[in-house]
């Protein structure tokens, strides 16, 4: 928190974005237009941003889950709109869920921005990078970036940083006690 406020103070960015990455959709006529990550620092990525076309224009929507409720009979999630239960196939209830802004809320965000400073700067970074790779799929030759997602992930590989992470853990108590 202390170096973010420091940034702030000597008039430098609220978020160092290091870089943005922007896979762009097939279907023009949908309003979402791109899937996007974020880097932050070098160090932290948020993934599944989304370029939304809206009535005023492009926007960034923060990545997010649908929001579930637990079926009475069969304890399984169901989406907070169905009607019946995915597993068991009883009837649910009606809903009598929080309406934001006269909306009923479906989705709740994974990661998101504390300030409106934050919020902009993402926003700005992201949809500069969206024009820019919008006009590079105008060219011919054009190529899409690979966009990494949880199918490049090597699972061997993380087990072994599991492993490491234990035995460290582990060292760490010995030490302590």
């Amino acid at each position: 928190m202390t170096m973010v406020r420091e940034r702030k103070q000597e008039g430098g960015e609220a978020v160092n974005i290091t870089e943005v990455r922007v896979k762009l959709t097939e279907a023009k006529k949908n309003r979402l237009q791109a899937f996007c990550s974020i880097t932050i620092d070098d160090d932290f990525v948020v993934r599944d941003l989304k370029v939304i076309e809206g009535h005023k224009g492009a926007f960034v929507a923060m990545p997010s889950r649908k929001l579930t409720e637990r079926c009475p009979k069969c304890g399984e999630k169901n989406h907070l709109m169905a009607q019946y239960c995915n597993d068991c196939g009883v009837k649910l209830a009606e809903k009598n869920t929080s309406k934001a802004a006269g909306r009923l809320k479906l989705h709740a965000d994974t990661a998101h921005p504390i300030n409106s400073d934050c919020r902009e700067q993402i926003q700005e970074k992201v949809l500069a990078a969206y024009r820019e790779e919008v006009e590079n799929s105008a060219k011919p030759g054009y190529k899409a970036p690979r966009y990494e997602d949880i199918e490049d992930v090597d699972f061997d590989d993380l087990d072994e940083d599991k492993d490491k992470d234990v035995d460290e853990d582990e060292d760490i108590e010995s030490e302590e006690n």
